[in-house]
């Protein structure tokens, strides 16, 4: 039986070892060492601009999107609508909210990720009525003990916290980036749900809205998706700027005509050889991008005729980098299989 690989962390030998101190640095878009270090350029703190540019950024700006897909960023943000943005998995979709938020100085872009679940209700807000209805019954056993409770009407907003599209649509002087991540994984009901609220730029609170009368100067503080208190007036939400909204998705399913007709539609086709090299020096640097072209240019033969993700392709480029194993080409395949096809 032969050695198992020098690069080879766990070896299946059934004999405890130390290797796990051998492993190297995660790649930049598996980091999250960062959380609570908010960068300059990420107010959220989160990680999430890093882990979407790449630890490179500064390569990645000398990369410039193509006219159409310029044309169509900026038609949606003088016209105030919508950009749905179509392609396949791994085409930079998402990055696009990142770069426009990154570029004009919006700040931490408010991301929605969609499943099959999603509503409506889950991008605007949050009641919590069991953490009051407990804290209701506290003031009330405090009351007849003959301490006095909470005020009941002010304090509701207290469990009410506002969504990403909720915080997308407070009034603010700069629009928010919110980005609406695989739209197509949804129900057959949120397209059509998030009509009127795309269209108006307003909700309402219906648990602020019942005793906006009975709260002072009709106001209740709620918590935004940033973790900030605001101040919600007459129990509804209304902006002054309409948020810079990103809908993505994978080309799944299609869509109504009346959200079509809300949003302006961006395709995003296959990355040539330049857009992937640019990609992978943005997170892996000048030498893995040098050493991988190979892999990059066996990357764009493939996509002709299979459906990949350029998130395999960093992997692949990462991993026969980082280890330099013995079998690079078969190990880089393994790593790159065809998502339109079991195997």
């Amino acid at each position: 039986m032969s050695e198992p690989s020098e690069w080879l962390i766990y070896r299946g030998a059934g004999e405890p070892h130390g290797g796990i101190e051998q492993l190297p640095p995660p790649p930049p878009w598996r980091d999250f060492a960062g959380r609570g270090a908010p960068a300059p350029d990420d107010p959220g703190g989160d990680g999430s601009a890093d882990r979407r540019f790449g630890g490179y950024r500064h390569i990645a700006e000398l990369h410039r999107p193509g006219a159409e897909e310029l044309e169509m960023i900026n038609a949606a943000l003088y016209l105030r609508r919508p950009l749905l943005v179509t392609g396949s998995p791994g085409a930079g979709k998402s990055t696009l909210a990142h770069s426009v938020a990154h570029e004009l100085g919006l700040g931490r872009v408010l991301r929605w990720p969609i499943v099959s679940r999603s509503a409506l209700q889950d991008g605007l807000y949050h009641y919590d009525a069991i953490a009051r209805l407990q804290d209701v019954q506290i003031a009330a056993h405090s009351a007849a003990a003959g301490t006095a409770g909470a005020d009941s009407a002010t304090s509701v907003g207290s469990y009410i916290r506002l969504g990403p599209l909720g915080t997308a649509l407070l009034p603010s002087d700069r629009p928010r980036v919110l980005l609406i991540d695989e739209l197509d994984k949804s129900d057959i009901d949120l397209p059509n749900d998030l009509l009127n609220v795309l269209e108006e730029g307003e909700f309402g609170i219906p648990e602020l809205e019942r005793i906006a009368d009975r709260l002072p100067g009709g106001e209740a503080e709620v918590l935004d998706d940033d973790g900030n208190k605001v101040k919600v007036t007459g129990g509804r939400v209304q902006c002054r700027a309409f948020p810079f909204v990103v809908l993505t998705s994978n080309g799944e399913r299609d869509f109504p005509a009346p959200l079509m007709r809300r949003c302006i539609h961006l395709e995003l086709g296959r990355p040539d050889h330049q857009r992937l090299a640019t990609f992978v020096r943005a997170h892996l640097g000048d030498e893995a991008a040098r050493s991988g072209d190979d892999l990059i240019a066996h990357f764009l033969e493939r996509s002709r005729s299979e459906l990949l993700a350029t998130d395999q392709l960093l992997n692949a480029i990462y991993l026969t980098d980082a280890a330099a194993p013995a079998g690079r080409d078969r190990l880089a395949d393994l790593l790159i299989q065809r998502l339109d096809r079991p195997r």
